[in-house]
């Protein structure tokens, strides 16, 4: 048993006004702050310690490290999981620790968002776990506490994704999927199992970080075999915590939702407009026409019309389905699925331009010059009816002289205006010279049982640029509107270089005899001489990757900078409010603007407003590209994981002092190559020439190098591939030596002992 504290001596606090203290105080407390607000000195603090023990014991008052606070009540700064939005949008916590049984309901947090976020301020969403600094509410409120988010934990320090391995005593082991997991393996108590099995794939929630040992962890979710490919996509969905079930009152919400009227819409139902998409899509939200201008003063241009489905008829501001959109921000597109930003009924239905349905639209009708450039443009809400849905191929088939049955009788009255005027379009296009970048995006097939079928690289059509073009300038034509009306909406941005990327790129160039020239702005077109410099070369796929990382990443922003990349003042996303919040933020913006309607953006909402949820839709959208990114890698690794010790062409992407990263032709996939196991020498990583050189032998293997590997290890869940260099690196005529070059300090020594032979190409490789 604990000893008890000694009564208190005169002077000092009773028991009753040091436990009112720690209840009532804002801000952390503990044994300094009572000692100096009862001016408790010397020997008297021994007796405060004992008391703040025995009322920990008793269950007065909780500790957390050197601070305490009053049991049942939470701490000034708090752990909390960010968990649901209440009906007011407003975004929910709970505490991450918390005995109901002990202390009753678990309490609520609701979190407090800054009228203008300061640049980089953490922007919490669902799923997250933060430290929360709060204060209690009055009594009565419907939620306990107010909060503020000081900082967003690491997601896996929340929740960690791996393989459970079970022990023979009971519990497990845990084997964390993330390649980057601080944890090599994480501890599972018996009774924490959730009814796991070997090789599950499973979600934990991590509980107790020890000094010593593993840390360990409970399991929460059961998330299938992880021999399956059909689990792969799982691992990323919930390592980056994207929401993908839909909750009950925004499911019942989207089947209550009844089809669009034609009051207060414009007909254009007889105008044959139609939609050009993938031949496995299955949602088609945006549709064109294209008709030449009979006005002589436009003599030679074009009308175009670019419809896109009216999604704001059906979600509308501050309902479920509203909320739901924001926080998903953006469809996710997996090999095996498709994580939607709004329920099916909405998405592949309601607001799907299928064929000969009338459908619900706004719609943009474009006045286009002979020259290609846009004359003037006006926005209409329309009732249209799609008269065809056509692949890209299938209509790139028919203007290449393959007419099918569908296209057939399309081709004079509907095609050939559209090819016309993209001919129109693409001048000006031309003119304004947008940054062009040459790279394969290469698109995994899955077969029936949903391991890898292949991976090709999608032939690029004219069909799918003449899609492109139109949907830019229906973009732009959004933009410059609302600009017009003087409304605040949510642009598409993207900033220019940063000049540190500059130098870098300057230095990748100057290692294959290119310049970058210094003086002037930095414009688009600077990078397309170098690209077409470089065009047919054996630089050309090495010099559009780090053309490509030399850029900014585009962001929505309620800020306009204009879009580098596209070469334009004014860009706002339009033409895709069923897969990204921020076009529907876009349409309200236009209906309120033009009056076309009482559902556009509410007239309350603040410049402040759009930009929290810029940064918060600019965060899902970096998450869906990197939970995409890994879950191609996990496929291809899959893929490839029973052709170990093949050989494989391909390219280096990135070297650093640890290794060299190849990129390989057949499949795009990545790996590594240690530095270790480069060449019979020690090499030194040179960050100016971004190369690995050896000391003793000037080899050198250089950022673009064109090389021969075989495939040593693959690392299915975790995405990973490692390689075994087979080619002969470049020789310069003298080594660095020990003290040459701007290399770092260590060198790394070889192990590669094999003898090469030379192969057709003169290049040499392991025997």
């Amino acid at each position: 048993m604990a000893k008890r504290t000694k009564p208190a001596a005169p002077g000092l606090p009773t028991r009753e006004q040091i436990v009112a203290f720690i209840a009532e105080t804002p801000g952390k407390v503990g044994k300094r702050e009572i000692s100096q607000a009862f001016n408790i000195k010397g020997g008297d603090r021994i007796w405060l310690k004992q008391m703040l023990k025995d009322l920990e014991i008793e269950g007065v008052v909780d500790r957390r490290g050197k601070n305490v606070h009053r049991a049942g009540q939470l701490p000034p700064v708090v752990l909390a999981d960010i968990k649901r939005r209440d009906r007011d949008g407003e975004l929910i916590a709970e505490p991450t620790e918390w005995d109901a049984e002990e202390h009753g309901p678990i309490p609520t947090i609701i979190i407090s968002m800054p009228r203008k976020p300061r640049p980089g301020s953490p922007v919490p969403g669902i799923g997250d776990r933060a430290l929360i600094r709060v204060n209690p509410l009055k009594a009565g409120d419907i939620h306990h506490y107010a909060g503020r988010v000081t900082k967003i934990l690491e997601k896996q320090r929340a929740q960690v994704l791996g393989i459970f391995r079970p022990l023979p005593e009971g519990g497990g082991r845990l084997i964390p999927v993330e390649k980057k997991s601080r944890e090599r393996e994480i501890h599972i108590l018996p009774g924490d199992e959730g009814g796991a099995q070997d090789g599950d794939l499973v979600a934990t929630s991590v509980v107790k970080h020890p000094r010593i040992g593993l840390p360990h962890a409970k399991v929460k979710e059961r998330l299938g075999s992880v021999k399956s490919e059909k689990a792969v996509s799982l691992i990323a969905i919930h390592t980056h915590n994207i929401p993908n079930v839909f909750s009950s009152d925004v499911q019942a919400e989207a089947d209550r939702a009844e089809p669009a009227q034609l009051a207060g819409r414009e007909d254009w139902r007889d105008l044959p407009l139609i939609t050009i998409d993938p031949p496995d899509a299955k949602d088609h939200d945006d549709a064109v026409h294209a008709m030449p201008d009979e006005n002589p003063e436009n003599a030679g241009g074009f009308i175009v019309t670019v419809a896109i489905a009216d999604v704001a008829a059906y979600v509308r501001p501050g309902t479920a389905l509203d909320r739901e959109a924001q926080e998903r921000g953006n469809s996710v597109y997996f090999p095996d699925r498709v994580v939607p930003m709004l329920p099916e009924r909405i998405s592949n239905d309601l607001c799907s331009l299928r064929p000969h349905e009338p459908r619900p639209a706004i719609a943009v009708q474009m006045i286009i010059g002979a020259d290609g450039r846009k004359r003037s443009h006006a926005f209409h809400r329309i009732m249209m009816r799609s008269a065809a849905k056509l692949s890209y191929q299938q209509a790139q088939a028919a203007i290449d002289g393959r007419p099918d049955d569908t296209t057939g009788p399309l081709l004079a009255p509907i095609l050939k205006p559209l090819w016309d005027a993209y001919a129109a379009v693409k001048k000006a296009r031309d003119i304004r010279e947008p940054l062009f970048l040459d790279l394969p995006e290469r698109k995994i097939l899955l077969k029936p049982d949903g391991t890898v079928d292949r991976v090709l690289v999608p032939e690029r059509l004219e069909a799918h640029k003449l899609i492109e073009e139109f949907m830019i300038l229906a973009n732009v034509s959004a933009a410059e509107t609302l600009e017009k009306a003087k409304s605040d909406l949510i642009y598409r941005v993207h900033d220019e270089p940063s000049l540190e990327k500059m130098r870098a790129l300057s230095e990748v160039l100057a290692s294959i005899a290119l310049k970058l020239p210094t003086q002037g702005p930095i414009r688009p077109e600077l990078f397309n001489r170098i690209l077409r410099t470089v065009d047919g070369s054996e630089h050309q796929l090495f010099i559009n990757e780090v053309v490509l990382r030399s850029q900014s990443q585009a962001e929505y922003s309620a800020e306009n900078y204009g879009h580098f990349g596209l070469n334009l003042k004014r860009y706002a996303h339009f033409t895709s409010p069923i897969r990204r919040y921020a076009d529907l933020i876009v349409h309200r913006a236009l209906i309120a603007s033009l009056k076309l309607g009482k559902d556009g953006l509410p007239p309350d909402t603040t410049r402040a407003e759009l930009i929290e949820i810029s940064a918060r839709i600019s965060a899902a959208e970096r998450r869906a590209m990197a939970a995409e990114r890994e879950t191609n890698d996990r496929l291809i690794a899959h893929f490839l994981a029973d052709r170990i010790g093949a050989t494989f062409e391909g390219q280096i992407s990135g070297v650093t002092k640890s290794g060299l990263f190849i990129k390989l032709d057949e499949t795009g996939a990545d790996g590594f190559v240690p530095a270790a196991t480069i060449g019979a020498d020690y090499y030194r990583y040179d960050d100016r020439t971004h190369s690995m050189r050896g000391e003793r032998t000037g080899e050198t293997y250089r950022l673009g190098d064109r090389v021969q590997v075989k495939l040593v290890e693959a690392a299915p869940v975790a995405g990973a591939l490692r390689f075994e260099l087979l080619s002969e690196g470049r020789f310069s005529r003298k080594a660095t030596g020990s003290k040459g070059g701007r290399g770092s300090k260590s060198a790394t020594p070889s192990r590669r002992t094999t003898p090469r032979v030379k192969n057709k190409g003169g290049r040499q490789r392991t025997a």
